[in-house]
C-alpha cells in the first residue's frame, strides 16, 4: 500500500440510526457537516466521515460497507495517516481527526471481531472543504495541518 495516494472503491451513507447502509456512486461532502443525507452529519463533529480500506476488510473477510464506513479505499494505508492529515477526495477536502474505535456492533457481525479490529477500524475525518466525490476518484494525501 502507498501512503500518499489511493482510490475510492465504494461510497455509503446511513440515512437513519441502525438502518442499512445505502451504496452510492456519488456523494456531496458539506463543509464542517459531513456527507449529504448521512444521519451522522453534524456541524463541528470529529466523526463526520469514516474512511476504511478494503485491504483490512478483506483480511477480516468483510465486504465494503460492512463496518458502516462511508468511504472505502484501496491502496492507501489509513492507519499511517496522522491526526491533522488532510486528504483530498474528488473536489472535497477532509482532515483526519482520530482512529475509529471498534464498537459493540463489530461483535454483532462476528463474535470477537471488536477485539480483533482494535486499531484497524479506519479513520474518522471532518469535512474541511465541501465538494463532490465519486467511486473511482483518486485519494491524495494533501498535507498535515
Amino acid at each position: 500500500m502507498n501512503n500518499s495516494r489511493g482510490t475510492v472503491t465504494n461510497l455509503q451513507i446511513c440515512t437513519a440510526h441502525h438502518a442499512p447502509m445505502q451504496v452510492k456512486e456519488c456523494l456531496r461532502a458539506m463543509t464542517d457537516l459531513g456527507l449529504e443525507g448521512d444521519v451522522h452529519a453534524r456541524q463541528g463533529s470529529t466523526r463526520q466521515v469514516l474512511f476504511m480500506d478494503e485491504e483490512t476488510l478483506a483480511a477480516f473477510g468483510l465486504s465494503a460497507g460492512r463496518v458502516r464506513e462511508n468511504i472505502t479505499t484501496r491502496g492507501i494505508d489509513l492507519k499511517m495517516l496522522a491526526v491533522g492529515t488532510r486528504v483530498r477526495v474528488g473536489s472535497a477536502l477532509f482532515e483526519i481527526t482520530k482512529s475509529c474505535t471498534p464498537c459493540d456492533f463489530m461483535d454483532d457481525i462476528r463474535p470477537g471481531l471488536r477485539e480483533q479490529m482494535e486499531g484497524q477500524r479506519g479513520m474518522l475525518a471532518r469535512v474541511v472543504e465541501g465538494g463532490e466525490l465519486r467511486v473511482g476518484d483518486a485519494i491524495d494525501v494533501a498535507a498535515t495541518r
